[in-house]
């Protein structure tokens, strides 16, 4: 238990890790790399260099800082990160070589204003917040490797099958390379590929999510090719360079942005671009094991060349009896025009919501583009349903989209 007197001095230090967080945590990723560049085997490059990573712990570290006496409050975040460490393989021999560098950004940041009481109190707040990371994470490790076919770390799987899902995404099906069992997974959990690409000297590791229903005979997940300043590395070395016959390094699935399978109220799965691959995992459960359970599901997309697995929704809401669905397309082709291959043009927009007769004891499943999910969000929020019937999920660094503050993930 934490002393009166480390609790009052991190509490009253929160204000300053305010206004200086990103500043010790772009010290603190600076210093660690390049004193462990081995943990770049880790962490995702590409949120390194956009400052997502130290904008994310910046704000962790002022909310640790701010319930560091109400720990229990920060038990979902926590969750939610420790789901990504173990997805990640991250271990308890990093938390204190994490520590060490964190105070040390610290002192060097705040500078004489880092008193040797402070850096203590950082220090005592610091090993109780990493204790409960790695009991969490402990538990989290042990029911992977214990379930039927399951691992803790990494275990090599075969690409089967490479299958063009659109313009945009790609998906891969995946197979142990030694012939074991697929374990189950919960519909909206993602894995982690771990892939050496030539020419890069480390590790790159990606989170995508599950696209299709737990089978036990492989995992699929479909893949956006990230085109930009810069391209998305593996995204495109997926798309370019992996075939069928191809071996990447798999994590157990992992995740809590999850369907609730346990009860039977009617659902609404929103996405928007490749926010769909979570949300057709969850379709495509719920037709297999709820097929009476009422369900909307809602996918925007510039237009139909971009619009992935169009044909497998179709097909998935003709297996259920109470199963909607709505296609809407910012900028429609000509073809999709003549194809009748959408609802509604434009945006998802509130009144469509109204016109759905919105309930505010649905459950609402949200996973796509930030701005997208801002939006309908607070739209859901405006129609009247609680915060806790409101999901999502956000691919990096996650962002709590109702205070619209990043936390790490």
């Amino acid at each position: 238990m934490l002393s009166s007197t480390t609790i009052q001095i991190v509490k009253s230090t929160a204000p300053v890790l305010a206004v200086k967080g990103e500043e010790i945590t772009t010290h603190f990723y600076k210093t660690l790399f390049s004193n462990h560049p081995e943990l770049l085997n880790i962490f995702n490059h590409a949120n390194q260099k956009k400052g997502r990573q130290q904008t994310a712990l910046a704000n962790t570290i002022y909310a640790a800082a701010t319930y560091i006496d109400q720990l229990e409050v920060l038990l979902p975040a926590v969750k939610q990160i420790a789901h990504k460490h173990r997805s990640l393989v991250v271990k308890p021999e990093h938390y204190p070589i994490v520590g060490d560098h964190l105070l040390k950004a610290i002192k060097a940041v705040l500078g004489d204003a880092a008193t040797d009481e402070i850096i203590a109190a950082w220090g005592e707040a610091y090993g109780a917040i990493a204790d409960v990371f790695i009991s969490v994470e402990k538990e989290m490790y042990e029911t992977a490797a214990q379930q039927t076919g399951g691992w803790e770390d990494f275990k090599n799987f075969e690409v089967v099958e490479k299958v063009e899902e659109s313009e945009l995404i790609t998906s891969f099906y995946l197979k142990p390379s030694d012939g074991s069992h697929v374990p189950s997974f919960i519909p909206g959990q993602y894995i982690t590929i771990r892939t050496s690409i030539p020419g890069e000297m480390n590790f790159y590791n990606r989170q995508y999510s599950l696209s299709d229903a737990s089978n036990g005979e492989y995992f699929r997940i479909s893949v956006k090719k990230e085109k930009g300043v810069p391209d998305g590395v593996v995204s495109n070395y997926l798309h370019d360079q992996v075939e069928p016959g191809h071996t990447l390094e798999v994590t157990a699935p992992a995740g809590d942005f999850i369907l609730e399978t346990k009860q039977d109220t009617p659902v609404f799965l929103i996405s928007g671009g490749v926010g769909i691959t979570p949300l057709l995992s969850m379709l495509k459960t719920i037709a297999k094991e709820q097929p009476s359970r009422p369900t909307t599901f809602i996918h925007a997309s510039r237009n139909g060349s971009v619009h992935a697995f169009k044909d497998e929704v179709r097909e998935t809401i003709d297996l259920m009896e109470n199963g909607k669905k709505l296609f809407v397309y910012e900028n429609p082709l000509e073809e999709d025009i003549r194809l009748g291959a959408f609802h509604e043009q434009g945006y998802i927009t509130e009144k469509m919501f109204k016109a759905m007769n919105i309930d505010k004891d649905t459950l609402y499943y949200v996973c796509g583009p930030v701005p997208f999910m801002k939006f309908i969000i607070s739209m859901l929020g405006k129609l009247g349903v609680a915060e806790e019937n409101i999901k999502y999920e956000f691919f990096g660094p996650f962002i709590d989209m109702k205070k619209e503050e990043a936390v790490v993930k």
